[in-house]
């Protein structure tokens, strides 16, 4: 079954959607020898390369797919290579045998907290997407005094330079003096767009801290730098946030229906005979043949 090439690819988990499209455009993909169009049919028996280099379309669709949370520090770019040599995300992830980690949204290099890798491209994009409206929240310390007023704002609705923003949701987060807390919430994530909405009220942002992405958050034990990869109940469940079926991404060998039974045994056909109970069995004939024989009781009355 053929499908366009930028989904493939995405699913197969070479890149974004996005990325693969700008890919295409600048002519870096050929497709059984001829440049590539958006849009363009493919299957995964097509002969695909990409800069030079031939895509292992069958195999990458056979990986199962996975999803990585990890606890970005502040100070580390959300870049593959930086040409200043500064500390990436990408390095502390493991390494993959099928496919790549592909980063689910990204954070600027002054915050921390959550930020999820996977390796299908086709999640990535339904979890970055406007239309999923999958909620972000960050814990964010304020620097200044925050009036009723502003917070009234901020939920209505305030004009930055790329268009009309507010948060879903402002919740008191506690603190005392100059810098107090407060957890927002958003379901975009426009760049830089928590700390633009508090200066377009004259407030500055000292921390900030993503807590949580669509129902996954940060875990305590999670500390920076390090990683966690969900498991198969949990992957499923973010599948289905976003609309999609876990099992159409399985690998065929591995998924099974959700209502999966063994098959009944037959009752007409005799049971084989079990060679464990053989042998245990020929033991026991075997050890009572060897027992030796006690000798004949004695009566006490008969004469010695």
């Amino acid at each position: 079954m053929k499908e366009r090439i930028q989904k493939l690819l995405s699913r197969a988990g070479y890149g974004s959607r996005r990325e693969i499209e700008r890919w295409i455009e600048a002519g870096e993909i050929l497709v059984n020898g001829k440049v590539a169009e958006l849009g363009q049919p493919i299957s995964e028996s097509d002969k695909v390369i990409l800069r030079g280099k031939t895509l292992h379309l069958e195999s990458k669709l056979r990986a199962t797919p996975k999803v990585l949370m990890y606890h970005k520090k502040a100070g580390e770019m959300c870049t593959r290579h930086d040409p200043e040599g500064r500390p990436t995300v990408f390095d502390n992830l493991p390494h993959l045998r099928q496919g790549r980690w592909i980063m689910i949204g990204r954070l600027d290099v002054n915050t921390d907290g959550l930020l999820l890798f996977t390796t299908d491209g086709e999640l990535a994009n339904k979890l970055m997407h406007p239309s999923s409206e999958v909620e972000r929240e960050y814990a964010t310390r304020i620097l200044g005094e925050v009036t009723a007023e502003m917070l009234q704002r901020l939920q209505t609705g305030v004009q930055l330079e790329d268009g009309p923003a507010h948060f879903l949701r402002i919740m008191e987060g506690g603190g005392e003096g100059a810098n107090h807390w407060y957890h927002v919430v958003l379901a975009e994530g426009r760049n830089r767009e928590v700390r633009r909405l508090w200066e377009s009220q004259g407030l500055k942002v000292s921390r900030l801290i993503r807590v949580r992405y669509g129902f996954l958050s940060l875990p305590r034990s999670l500390r920076g730098g390090q990683h966690e990869e969900l498991d198969v109940k949990t992957l499923r469940r973010l599948y289905e946030s976003v609309g999609m079926n876990f099992e159409e991404f399985m690998p065929a060998e591995t998924a099974k229906p959700s209502g999966y039974r063994p098959a009944p045994k037959d009752p007409s056909k005799p049971r084989s005979p079990s060679p464990y109970r053989k042998a245990r069995t020929s033991t026991k004939n075997s050890t009572e043949g060897s027992k030796p024989q006690r000798p004949a009781r004695r009566d006490a009355n008969r004469p010695k």
